[in-house]
């Protein structure tokens, strides 16, 4: 795009008019902090809420209804902040979210849960989205860090508190108020939007690309109940798990090829010709894979293998989030102060890389501080990469694109969290039930029997080979886990540092345009 090609709304947009930013960045971090917590708040209440509403065959499409509608409508919410304003569309996906809250709260068998769940990941993937591109249209690339740096703080945090408030809410008042929380909450975030946030002007495009985004629908629906079935409801080799990997690929296919002949693309392909969206969405989705797939694991060592309850684990990840928040808001200010962000994702990977090697060491007899200190190592670098690399991905694509360049940015990070989590777990479980088989006179216990108190109640001479195995499993995890930061380490230095924009809107092709290869 030229400059005689931009349209009369975006320059406008270069001298926006001035917006009460710490108000909106307030009302953006509680929409964000609420999206993120309920990813993860339910965890350690799903046993209380079995028991209360049954169904215990369907416990896990609790939390995969909300991650599988979440991450379908990712990209679709980008699109639609870009044609339409990102206001009124995170308005909408606030009250979705508010509806579905509530409606979880009501619920009065599991079935209803688990639809009402996947209408409140509807708002949720909104919020995530949204958000993130919503600060893009009040504050400048060059401004950008010290902001994107606090949402990487909130999803550290959210990640961290999830389950513990989930636990604090079921210990002292009931499950239904995990859900009931976010109602007032997200009902003042609303109110702030409503009054404080203009929005950058609308763009006058507004046909919508209904067949790209049912065939994304549907490949993305495939590829996270393939990663989520897979290997756990149903066997790898099954015709449900293989007819989904089928459906997956044939509508990725069938995606692209309408994607390419769409006047306004849900995800334009052009954005793949973007050298910096290109590297940063692969760091994403590596990122994604390792960290979320090993990271499930931590709380799992801590339980069995060191003997602490599930509240006191959790307590024990702290450290991990105080680095993250430590590295986040830092390399956020660093960022603001020089203009400069290239090295973040390297250290950033390269510290994720160190702690994940150091994670595969660990023993039955590692002291609790020196697994925290390797927590907080680990989460000092993913502060140091997750934001910024949507904040690279925003700066490197025409405004009008930022919303979608932000989603695909996150989806790929969710779609390689969820991948990650699967194929480690079946790793995992493999080693697990191979060491056990390997045990002198057998296995005193399935593998799938091993859990906390089961182990717990074994006796001196099997509890040492047990923890040994288990163990042993988690090594080798954690070590594959390793290999594939050192990947996204590697590919880090091929990031393209484009000098970040001064304003807020349409800038000059020099300045956003990174090369068309790699």
């Amino acid at each position: 795009m030229t400059r005689t090609d931009v349209t009369a709304a975006e320059t406008a947009a270069l001298d926006p008019p001035k917006q009460p930013i710490g108000l909106i960045f307030s009302a953006l971090l509680l929409v964000l902090g609420l999206a993120m917590l309920d990813q993860t708040i339910v965890s350690t209440a799903l046993p209380t809420i079995v028991g209360d509403l049954g169904g215990l065959d369907h416990l896990s499409w609790v939390v995969t209804a909300y991650l599988l509608s979440s991450t379908v409508v990712t990209p679709i919410y980008g699109k639609l902040g870009d044609m339409f304003g990102r206001k009124i569309v995170l308005q909408a996906s606030i009250v979705i979210f508010i509806v579905g809250s509530a409606l979880c709260g009501l619920s009065q068998d599991m079935t209803q849960l688990i639809l009402f769940r996947a209408v409140q990941g509807l708002g949720g993937g909104g919020l995530m989205v949204v958000t993130m591109a919503a600060i893009a249209d009040v504050v400048p690339a060059r401004e950008r860090g010290k902001y994107q740096g606090m949402f990487g703080a909130v999803f550290g945090l959210a990640t961290i508190l999830g389950p513990l408030l989930g636990g604090f809410f079921v210990d002292n008042l009931s499950w239904h108020w995990i859900f009931y929380i976010n109602v007032p909450l997200a009902l003042v975030a609303l109110g702030i939007i409503a009054i404080a946030f203009s929005g950058r002007p609308e763009r006058t495009r507004r046909k919508i690309d209904y067949l790209g985004a049912a065939l994304l629908a549907l490949a993305l629906t495939a590829i996270v109940l393939f990663t989520s079935l897979g290997g756990n409801t149903y066997d790898w080799g099954s015709p449900q798990i293989l007819g989904l990997a089928a459906i997956g690929v044939v509508a990725t296919i069938a995606f692209v090829w309408a994607e390419s002949r769409a006047a306004e693309p849900i995800l334009p392909l052009t954005l793949f010709r973007n050298r910096v969206f290109t590297m940063t969405s692969a760091i994403g989705f590596i990122v994604g894979f390792g960290l979320f797939g090993a990271v499930t694991f931590l709380p799992l060592y801590l339980q069995v293998v060191q003997g602490v309850s599930p509240t006191t684990s959790g307590l024990q990840l702290l450290p991990m989030m105080g680095g993250m928040l430590v590295s986040s808001i830092g390399s956020g200010f660093l960022i603001s102060r020089t203009g400069r962000y290239k090295l973040f994702p390297i250290i950033g990977t390269a510290l994720m890389t160190v702690a994940m090697v150091l994670f595969s060491l660990l023993a039955i007899d590692t002291p609790i501080p020196v697994v925290m200190i390797e927590m907080a190592v680990l989460g000092a670098g993913l502060g140091l990469v997750m934001q910024v690399l949507i904040l690279a991905a925003q700066n490197a694509v025409e405004p009008g694109d930022i919303g979608v360049a932000t989603a695909g940015s996150t989806l790929f990070r969710q779609i390689g969290g969820s991948i990650g989590l699967a194929l480690f777990g079946a790793l995992f479980a493999n080693r697990l039930g191979a060491g056990m088989e390997g045990l002198a006179g057998g296995a005193p216990l399935p593998a799938e029997g091993l859990s906390p108190d089961r182990i717990a109640e074994l006796p001196p001479e099997l509890l040492t080979p047990v923890l040994d195995v288990f163990v042993a499993a988690l090594n080798v995890v954690f070590l594959a886990a390793a290999i594939v930061a050192a990947f996204a380490f590697a590919l880090s230095w091929f990031v393209r540092e484009v000098p970040l924009r001064d304003h807020v809107g349409t800038p000059d092709e020099a300045d956003t345009r990174a090369p068309a290869h790699i």
